[in-house]
């Protein structure tokens, strides 16, 4: 089963940037390389998708909220995918996690997601 495993979250001020990696373990290649996308869930809300990007890395996806300060990007290897985040806003505050699916638009409706949900990391912007 694949596993997924974040990091680099903290505690940042508003319009700070942050950098988070995430990576997955137990993933069979001989499937082909999936699509990975970044979620975050806020206190006492339900979780939602942040960005995406495809299994050969040359097209990604950004919900709505995030276009223009997030940029999902993957290392040459495609065993690490990073979330840098610019321009950080108090109610970007939330436990970010990753995961993978066939396609990105798997990801963006919620659905056949190939791996179960990590801890996740934390991001805290303060105002």
């Amino acid at each position: 089963q694949v596993h997924m495993t974040e990091s680099g979250g903290g505690l940042v001020q508003t319009g700070d940037s942050l950098r988070l990696s995430c990576t997955a373990s137990g993933r069979s290649f001989s499937l082909g390389i999936p699509a990975t996308g970044w979620f975050r869930q806020a206190p006492g809300k339900g979780r939602e998708f942040v960005a995406a990007i495809s299994g050969g890395g040359e097209t990604t996806l950004y919900a709505d909220s995030v276009k223009g300060r997030f940029t999902i990007s993957g290392d040459n290897a495609g065993t690490t995918i990073y979330l840098q985040m610019n321009s950080l806003k108090p109610n970007d505050t939330a436990v970010y996690f990753c995961n993978q699916a066939k396609t990105m638009t798997s990801l963006r409706i919620g659905a056949q997601f190939f791996a179960s949900w990590g801890q996740g990391t934390q991001v805290t912007v303060s105002s």
